[in-house]
Order: C-alpha cells, then structure tokens, then sequence
C-alpha cells in the first residue's frame, strides 16, 4: 500500500478519484536525491502498483524543483552515505521498479529535473512540462558517468546520437524543446498549470478500463526493461568505476566549493 506512514523524503496524497500524489520533499536541497529518497524511490512504484485502490499516479516535485539529482553536498553525498552494493541494486530497481509498474504514472516536471532526476521523470509514462522546466543528465558534471538509467531511457525518447550528446555533455533542456524532440508529453503556459494538468490526465487515466490502460503500455516497457538488462549493468559498471576517479573527488570539491572544476582525466 502506498501509505504516507512509510516514506519521510516524500509526502503521499491519496484521492478519491483513485489517484495518488508523490511529491519529492527537501525543498530546500531542490529534492536533491540523499539515501533515505534514494531508498524510497525503489518502492513508491511497488507500493502503487500494489495498491489496489489506486489507479494513476503523479511524481512532483515540492518547491522550486522537480529533482536536482544527487545530493553531493557534505552533510549527504548519496554515494558515501549508501552502501556501494545497495547503491547499485538500489539505482537498478528505481528503473526496474517502475518500468514493471502496469498502472499509469504522470510526472509533473516543475524545474530542474536532473541526473537521476530526469531519469525519473522521463520513466513515467507521460512528463507534463511547462517553459521553466530544465532537463539534464549531469552526472558528467560530477566526473562520473550516466549510470543509473540515463543511458537506457535518453535514446529511447530522442534517439542515439542526440541522447549520446546530452548524456557526455551535461547541457539543459528547457521545456519547449523538450516537446519538440519528444523528450516530454505536454506543456502548460504556467508553473501554477503544471499540477492541474497532470491531475487532469490522471483522472482521466484513472477512469479508463484499468486491464486496458495497463494493457496499451505493458508490451513497451517490457522492451524497455529488455534493453535495461543489457544496458544497465554495463553503464553501471562504467559509472562505479569513474565515481573512484580523481575527477570525481574534483567534481565534489568544486561542488562544494561552489567552483569550476578542473577535470585531469585521472
């Protein structure tokens, strides 16, 4: 059951109309991921797909943004304070977790959506944007690479070679631009419209025949967890072993040291 007793990163609102809303909670780190959210990212999906009074769902962020991906801030770089085997299993079941889920998932992108962030955004089955939004794939930014479902759900939306770009670059995508390539659904005029609108396509969602609804996605997420199984442990392999980088621990320093950092390749 997806119960707001069990999660302290998110808040949990359950509807009547058979729609819940997930919405990403430390507003002050931009919902920067640190382990506690981590860990609850594997399971919100579980526990609505478990959940038989449910029927659709929304992903939002609180505040100024949607996820700003990994918290690598002192108090909680996600890579320290997890275990490095929990860290892995953890990051594929996020993906695994969600692609599994029958039940339609709608993510309301409000700002940045980055790292893992957009991961999770792009996961869902519709990403409802508006022309603040700002998607990234910044893992290259922190001398690591994209490995924790990057590298499955980019070229699936915009195609390889321009995924490949955005993956090795680290560059921004705003809302307008991400309709067009096809990386997002819809876009609202608005900030303030951005819930509303996803709330709208949930309940309609929600009011389909719900064996139908499951049945018109189930067959492409299974080829999208098909191509998770050969892409994510490679590009995780990749990824562990760039996070013992020098370039890395650069990446954190400049981070925290609100700097530009100066990458050696070592």
């Amino acid at each position: 059951m997806l119960s707001p007793d069990n999660y302290r990163s998110m808040t949990i609102e359950r509807r009547d109309d058979g729609v819940a809303i997930v919405t990403l909670n430390r507003p002050k780190k931009l919902n920067a991921v640190d382990s506690i959210m981590h860990s609850e990212l594997t399971r919100f999906s579980t526990d609505f797909a478990n959940d038989d009074d449910l029927r659709a769902l929304i992903i939002t962020g609180a505040g100024r943004a949607f996820c700003a991906g990994g918290d690598f801030s002192e108090d909680d770089q996600v890579t320290q304070s997890t275990d490095g085997k929990k860290l892995w299993r953890e990051s594929r079941d996020i993906v695994d977790n969600m692609l599994s889920c029958e039940k339609p998932i709608v993510a309301a992108v409000n700002g940045y959506a980055l790292g893992l962030g957009a991961t999770v955004a792009l996961l869902a089955d519709v990403a409802v944007v508006s022309p603040s939004t700002q998607f990234a794939d910044t893992h290259v930014n922190m001398g690591i690479g994209a490995g924790d479902g990057g590298q499955v759900i980019w070229p699936f939306l915009i195609g390889v070679n321009r995924a490949k770009y955005y993956l090795m670059s680290g560059d921004k995508i705003g809302g307008e631009e991400a309709v067009a390539m096809g990386l997002a659904s819809f876009i609202v005029p608005e900030d303030n419209q951005l819930l509303p609108r996803a709330i709208e396509i949930a309940v309609k969602l929600a009011a389909g025949a719900p064996l139908a609804v499951a049945a018109s996605k189930v067959a492409v997420n299974a080829y999208l967890r098909s191509v998770s199984a050969t892409v994510f442990p490679l590009a995780a392999a990749a990824q562990e072993q760039t996070m013992a980088s020098n370039d890395h621990q650069e990446a954190i320093l400049a981070f925290q040291e609100k700097r530009v950092p100066h990458f050696t390749g070592k």
